[in-house]
């Protein structure tokens, strides 16, 4: 499916992205890890680069943290091919870090670090209505 400009319809995904800490052995509960591995998270997120490689048009709203971990995750999605131009930085708020393990019951633990996080922080002012507006 194309629009009428011949390009493929844009999704935009809100919200989250964040940090996993992820741990190096599985089945075992947060406290028992004996090391974690960073990986990027979030659902919004997720799905923005899903629809990207399976050679969809997608862009990303969210806050991240202006630091290492904020900057990181953005380059992900530019990676990706993610429109990052709904993207904001938050110089007051780190970007959130969340701990999960799958544990041996098969049930997920989380551990999130948000105080609060960039993430919870995205104003209204800051989205930015044109590229909302484009979604077809």
């Amino acid at each position: 499916m194309t629009s009428s400009n011949g390009e493929k319809p844009l999704i935009v995904s809100f919200g989250e992205m964040l940090i996993d800490f992820v741990p190096t052995e599985s089945g075992v509960s947060l406290a028992e890890a004996p090391g974690f591995l960073k990986a990027p998270g979030g659902a919004p997120a997720n799905v923005a680069i899903a629809v990207s490689r399976l050679g969809g048009r997608s862009a990303f709203v969210g806050k991240l943290g202006d630091d290492e971990f904020g900057h990181m995750l953005a380059n992900i999605l530019r990676q990706n091919g993610v429109v990052d131009r709904g993207i904001n930085f938050d110089t007051g708020a780190r970007t959130a870090l969340a701990f999960v393990t799958l544990r041996a019951d098969g049930d997920r633990e989380f551990m999130f670090y948000r105080n609060p996080s960039a993430d919870m922080l995205l104003r209204p002012d800051e989205l930015d209505l044109e590229l909302i507006r484009s979604v077809r």
